[in-house]
């Protein structure tokens, strides 16, 4: 008893001694910052609030820029999206040696998904359901990005997405707000490291803050609406998360909030995010946030800049109202000088803990910006990262993996094209070093494999709709010969084979800010060529690239394999040449529903039930909740991924069936790999309340554990419950749980679970 107690003394002691060390901090940034602001003119304070875009700043022109002319006179907080240590220290010198104050600037950039060294798209690096892997991708990111000068990242984006018309359901995590919360606790941790002061690490904006992922339509920028009880239970988790695990600022979203714009929604910035969860931080626009509020129909500039900072806004990316207007509104009594105060010190404490004012030039070190960045070590890891991201959708008669022999036909517009192989939302990527499918095969297979290559058709019929999709150096080169005749040349390639890959789907910016869909199949070219491959008869396996679920009843159909791999970053080639011919076994499960139709959308695995539901196993009945031309099944169920193996699950065994109050419940499975390979399954709980005071969804996701099993090899997954893990907010949005039966289901996806009841008193 004495050794507990001693123990228990020292935890408690390390904890007194860790607080102790953060009032400390805490207080000596106070003070710097007292005593600057004491200094600060109103227009400086101002200044420190205004977030322009990079402009025309280049090397060597910052004394003779716009943007250097502002900075000399305190008018400019920090700069977003310019690139290299070079350029950073010129405009920092400006800043900090030219400026009254010499305030340094923070620099930030959409570092997303990897900085040169590209990892999957965000919805792709969520089918690995490990969080470790998540984790590290930030972590080379900041490592990256700080080495090139960077110190602040609009990353991660937390939206929850349930419609895969939206083109940004490729930059965030899915359908889930569980897994959600899981990927925006570990992206943060990447990214800030436990030390912001550290010049490897950066510091984290957590988007789109709030409900942007439900605009209506799926249209990007579009309105959304919903009630309070839906946004806390099924949107807002991700962004609670992040704010918890620390992240250092948040960025509001586009869209409107109960009629008001996110970005002066006062109930959004305040109420919730700083008053109920807590946060320290500071928020920032989205770009022109501010100015687009006038389009939104509530106010001129200076109205919706005075309700911007009054809503808790304190950083204005690119808009400059804040900077313009600020001062009459508060001459005219419409905001207060302590507000504008709140909002410049948020900044200054930023810029603080990321030691910028101890040394304004500590991400500027030309020795990093060589020796860190794009390096094998790092490439090695995107390339694993990537292979664990892609989901093997269909696999008839065991195509996969491929054999290291023989002839293949490589056919597709997405074939031999390593521009599209970062994916949307990739800034800082060096397209030339990304890799190809072409490119990556013939690295990894050697004189092994005879590879025919065949583009077979355009990314689409229509030659502007390709050029749309093609924005950002990532065009796809048109071949501007008749269809039928470069559809020939595959079909000739595919009959000289002994298997076809047709690499095929979206290219990169199909998906991404404002790509929206109203259609989400494959392109009818590519549908056109990939029956022509079909007519020959050879096995064909469809690589399929995509930032979204698409509607694929028709292929998953017709195709005996398909392996969906997202766009996987800058080592994509030889990740899928790895998954293709066996070095890595599959094990992305999606993190998305994918519909049969575009007119099932939104579709999503946790949905509630209806006072009609349709009878389990019924494809159509009337006057019920179904469709009259399809049933409501999707195509692949969230959480779906197959592997080359198998893996078989026992009945669940539970440690009771019958439980009170705050007691613990385990529930376990036996995993078992019945098939010839080394594999990884990531084994799924969900948890339905069957009756409550409001109306349930029919499952939720509440854990996963991701395992490695050997051929043959067994093992126990233990999941604990307790009633933290039955909470919901409720009509009166209290966060409780309620007594009663929960059925506990445990599975390889969604759809296919082992079942068992518990009932649970208070």
């Amino acid at each position: 008893m004495k050794r507990i107690l001693t123990v228990a003394a020292l935890v408690l002691g390390m904890f007194s001694i860790q607080a102790g060390a953060q009032q400390t901090t805490d207080a000596k940034m106070k003070t710097f910052i007292d005593a600057l602001m004491k200094k600060m003119t109103l227009e400086e304070k101002l200044g420190q609030l205004n977030l322009p875009g990079s402009g025309d700043i280049v090397t060597g022109q910052a004394q003779s820029s716009d943007i250097g002319k502002k900075i000399r006179e305190g008018k400019v907080g920090g700069l977003f999206n310019i690139k290299s240590v070079a350029k950073i220290r010129e405009v920092q010198k400006v800043a900090v040696e030219q400026s009254r104050l010499k305030i340094p600037m923070i620099f930030g950039m959409d570092v997303i998904h990897g900085y040169e060294t590209v990892f999957p798209i965000p919805l792709g690096l969520s089918c690995t359901w490990d969080m470790q892997l998540v984790e590290n991708s930030a972590r080379i990111a900041a490592v990256e990005a700080s080495a090139d000068g960077i110190n602040w990242t609009f990353s991660p984006m937390v939206d929850i997405c349930r419609d895969a018309r939206w083109g940004r359901i490729a930059e965030g995590n899915g359908e889930d707000p569980f897994l959600g919360s899981q990927i925006a606790k570990a992206m943060v941790r990447g990214y800030q490291g436990n030390d912001l002061t550290k010049n490897n690490t950066i510091m984290s904006c957590v988007k789109h803050y709030a409900l942007y992922g439900a605009a209506e339509a799926g249209r990007d920028y579009n309105t959304t609406d919903m009630s309070r009880q839906r946004m806390f239970n099924d949107y807002m988790p991700p962004y609670k998360a992040a704010a918890d695990a620390g992240a250092g600022s948040f960025m509001a979203s586009f869209n409107e909030v109960e009629g008001v714009p996110a970005t002066a929604n006062k109930w959004l910035m305040t109420d919730v995010l700083r008053k109920q969860w807590g946060f320290k931080g500071f928020v920032v626009t989205d770009y022109t946030g501010i100015n687009e509020m006038v389009d939104h129909g509530i106010g001129d500039l200076k109205t919706v800049s005075a309700r911007a900072l009054m809503a808790g806004i304190d950083m204005d990316m690119v808009g400059e109202g804040l900077l313009t207007t600020i001062q009459q509104s508060l001459k005219e009594g419409k905001v207060t000088q302590a507000q504008i105060d709140l909002a410049c010190r948020r900044i200054l404490e930023a810029k603080y803990k990321l030691g910028l004012f101890a040394d304004p030039y500590k991400y500027c070190d030309e020795n990093r910006a060589k020796n860190e960045v794009f390096t094998a070590e790092h490439r090695a890891i995107a390339r694993n990262t990537a292979a664990q991201s892609f989901v093997l959708l269909k696999n008839q008669g065991n195509i996969l993996p491929l054999k290291k022999s023989g002839t293949v036909a490589l056919i597709g517009p997405l074939a031999d094209n390593k521009e599209n192989m970062p994916g949307t939302w990739s800034v800082a990527a060096n397209f030339q070093k990304a890799t190809s499918v072409l490119s990556g095969m013939q690295q990894v297979l050697g004189d092994k494999v005879k590879i025919i290559y065949a583009k077979g058709s355009n990314l689409d019929y229509d030659a502007a709709y390709e050029e749309r999709a093609g924005m950002f150096g990532k065009a796809l080169g048109r071949d501007n010969r008749p269809a039928d005749v470069i559809i020939k040349e595959a079909v000739d390639a595919a009959n000289q084979a002994d298997v076809v890959v047709a690499a095929l789907g979206e290219s990169a910016e199909m998906s991404g800010e404002s790509s929206s869909r109203s259609n989400i199949e494959i392109p009818q070219a590519q549908k056109d060529l990939l029956n022509a491959l079909l007519k020959t008869g050879k096995p064909v396996v469809l690589v399929l690239f995509t930032g979204r679920p698409l509607a694929i009843k028709e292929e998953s159909e017709k195709v005996p394999a398909i392996l969906n791999v997202w766009f996987g970053g800058s080592e994509a080639g030889f990740a899928i040449a790895d998954v293709l011919f066996g070095d890595v076994n599959p094990s992305g499960k999606l993190t998305t529903t994918f519909p049969q139709n575009v007119g099932q959308v939104p579709i999503f695995y946790a949905h509630k039930n209806t006072g009609r539901p349709l009878e389990e196993g019924k494809w159509f009945s009337k006057f019920r909740s179904n469709y009259l031309d399809v049933s409501n099944d999707p195509v692949y169920p969230f959480g779906y991924g197959l592997s080359y193996t198998s893996f078989a699950y026992s009945d669940i065994s539970l440690s009771s069936t019958s439980l009170k109050g705050n007691q613990k419940l385990t529930a376990t499975v036996t995993v078992t790999n019945n098939g010839k390979y080394e594999g990884k399954e990531v084994v799924q709980l969900y948890i339905r309340d069957v009756v409550g005071s409001v109306t349930r969804p029919v499952k939720e996701l509440k854990g996963f554990q991701k395992i490695s099993l050997k051929p043959g090899e067994s093992k126990q997954v233990i999941f604990t419950i307790t009633p933290e893990d039955l909470k919901f907010y409720n009509y009166d949005l209290k966060f409780d749980w309620e007594a009663g039966d929960f059925q506990i289901m445990i599975g390889t996806n969604s759809k296919d679970v082992k079942m068992a009841k518990v009932n649970w008193v208070k």
